[in-house]
């Protein structure tokens, strides 16, 4: 273990999000390598102790993304998908996808995992889908260099499309063997089952609509044998649910739980059109959820029912989804966003804010099947965020800091990130890669892309391609 003690002395506030809900005003916190060794008031300062005065500053512990495309971020604001609806958008964006290759993919991970960090988000889960016939080779393995290059802890999970439709071009199409084959050297290289993993690995089909029934159970069977989490979307739009009624003659919802794809190592993405019955079969079986509002809003597929699942005890979870459907990667905006939607849907009847950065916390931790992130106290993963309490957009409302950061937080009141104990984001800026390097990298592949796909853009430069 890493002997370095830093000692964060003195913050305004620190939010554990312990079991205890504890908040400790004038609180010092000290890490020792990649672990958190002390939370509480006036920690003795030794030698040996980095000392960082953090006055002025409230502590939250890192916050999980539990759902995501990253290689998305070379595809959002494209003016010919912005104001569609789920199916027409799906169109659209499929006939870019068969033209990525693995320089977009590692800079559009750059790019969503860097605004997930510079927005106080320490753990990202990623749902790579697409393997071009034209680049198929390792592009998750490109997604997980990116990540340990720019220092996010990561859970990387292989997604697919195995069956053919009128909204999936045949490039992106693979034969269950392939996927499989993939799927087992994957989770052989890079799954990591020790305490602070920087790396897991999970398997994810796409979706009912995307994939044979025989890439379900096959998953299935591998995820439980090599102890990985598995991953989809389900119930997205009521789209999603007519194709299933009218296909299987029943609710997506069951018919993945005709497939085997439900307990405490399943968790999917959305949810929002689930029957009283479909809650039910959630709780029971300790299946996890990711909500994914600002996704589901600009798509217009609906609201998920967090307060009925939180009362039923269903694993609830934040995610960003896809950086094309959401438009961005922000997890701060995401919360403030899913606390102001159920407080139009559901009034008073709505999550607290409190009960929101426990979704995007602990809840995350909890879907993700870890119990070393999540809430900051003895002997779990030092990842932390520190927020300028000072921030301009918080004067005069700093009466309760857990309430500001939820509904008045954006992300350029993120001041330090520290993931496994090491310093990723400082002052605003991230510390381990070059952010004027990916910008400029990223518009060029961006703009490269688009043409490549024969999508018109306005005002398309000769001299950035």
């Amino acid at each position: 273990m890493d002997s370095k003690r830093t000692l964060l002395k003195n913050a305004d506030w620190i939010i554990t999000m312990d079991k205890d809900r504890r908040r400790i005003r004038h609180g010092d916190l000290l890490m020792q390598g990649e672990r958190i060794q002390a939370v509480a008031q006036e920690i003795p300062v030794e030698e040996d102790m980095q000392v960082i005065d953090a006055r002025g500053k409230v502590i939250i512990p890192g916050m999980v993304n539990t759902h995501h495309h990253c290689f998305q971020s070379l595809v959002r604001n494209i003016h010919v998908a912005n104001e569609l609806s789920l199916m027409p958008w799906l169109k659209v964006v499929y006939t870019i996808f068969q033209y990525f290759n693995p320089d977009m993919v590692y800079y559009g991970a750059q790019v969503g995992l860097g605004e997930l960090l510079k927005s106080g988000c320490t753990t990202s889960s990623d749902h790579h889908y697409i393997y071009p016939s034209s680049s198929r080779e390792k592009l998750l393995d490109v997604t997980i260099k990116s990540a340990r290059e720019i220092g996010m802890r990561f859970t990387a999970t292989r997604g697919s499309l195995s069956l053919p439709s009128d909204h999936i071009p045949s490039s992106l199409v693979e034969s269950v063997d392939e996927i499989l084959k993939d799927s087992v050297r994957l989770i052989q290289d890079h799954h990591d089952e020790s305490r602070y993993a920087m790396t897991q690995i999970g398997l994810a089909p796409c979706w009912p609509e995307f994939d044979v029934p025989a890439l379900w159970d096959e998953s299935m069977k591998l995820g439980r044998e090599y102890g990985v989490h598995l991953h989809s979307h389900l119930a997205e739009s009521k789209d999603e649910v007519a194709y299933c009624l009218d296909k299987f003659g029943c609710r997506p919802t069951e018919y993945v739980a005709d497939q085997g794809w439900f307990g405490e190592n399943v968790w999917f993405a959305h949810c929002v059109h689930l029957s009283d019955s479909d809650i039910k079969l959630f709780s029971k079986s300790r299946t996890g959820i990711s909500h994914c509002p600002i996704s589901n809003m600009k798509l217009s597929s609906g609201a998920c029912r967090v307060p009925e699942l939180l009362a039923a005890d269903v694993p609830l979870s934040i995610g960003v989804d896809g950086a094309a459907s959401n438009n961005g990667s922000n997890m701060l905006t995401e919360i403030r966003v899913a606390y102001l939607l159920h407080q139009l849907n559901y009034g008073s009847k709505g999550p607290d804010a409190e009960t929101i950065l426990e979704m995007a916390t602990v809840g995350g931790a909890r879907v993700l099947g870890r119990d070393d992130i999540g809430y900051l106290a003895p002997d779990m993963a030092a990842d932390l965020v520190l927020i300028d309490w000072n921030d301009f957009s918080f004067a005069g409302g700093t009466h309760d800091p857990v309430s500001a950061i939820v509904t008045s937080g954006d992300s350029k009141m993120v001041d330090t990130v520290y993931v496994n104990g090491e310093c990723v984001v400082e002052k605003g800026s991230l510390t381990l890669v070059d952010e004027e390097e990916i910008v400029d990298r990223s518009n060029r592949l961006a703009k490269r892309l688009l043409k490549d796909a024969s999508v018109e853009v306005p005002e398309l430069s000769k001299d950035i391609l």
